[in-house]
């Protein structure tokens, strides 16, 4: 009887001890590797944009190493901010007159009140599995963005392949 007792206390110690043991691995490990605070903002590896950079948009997404994606692929993916905090989707993909490829995304649509698309260049986001990171336009900056309205772009197939930079956390 007073085996099965001490038998009982002890698991039951061995369970609090494994537990809190448990509890201090999570939270040490979460710190160590960043769970616990970023300050970086967001999932992106770069800093935030800022009028420091020399190098042209162009230039920055060379240096993102751009990969072939279908167009098809990318119609309907969210487009995040540095905080990772969705600001629209992509809802077509245009060449425009000179031959620049831009993003097309609705924009500042609370309950549909307001809601219109706007041009974003390939050149300024990255993709990040089964979302768009904007890179190189601020929250602000993306919400100030003018109204598209597609005089002189061609919409591109969604079989079309175009080069999108790729990001990672």
């Amino acid at each position: 009887m007073i085996d099965q007792i001490v038998l009982r206390s002890f698991v039951a110690m061995n369970r609090t001890v494994s537990f809190l043991a448990l509890g201090a691995f999570f939270l040490v490990g979460a710190s160590a590797i960043g769970w616990a605070s970023s300050t970086s903002g967001g999932a992106h590896t770069e800093v935030i944009p800022g009028s420091g950079s020399s190098l042209t948009p162009e230039q920055k997404m060379e240096r993102r190493f751009p990969q072939k994606v279908r167009v098809g692929d990318l119609i309907g993916l969210p487009l995040l901010d540095y905080d990772d905090r969705t600001m629209g989707r992509v809802t077509d993909v245009v060449r425009t007159a000179g031959g620049r490829i831009e993003l097309i995304s609705t924009c500042c649509g609370y309950f549909d009140l307001n809601r219109h698309q706007v041009a974003v260049p390939i050149e300024t986001v990255a993709i990040l599995a089964r979302q768009i990171d904007v890179l190189d336009i601020t929250r602000e900056d993306f919400f100030g963005l003018e109204r598209w309205n597609g005089n002189g772009d061609t919409k591109l197939g969604t079989d079309e392949m175009i080069r999108i930079a790729i990001s990672r956390r």
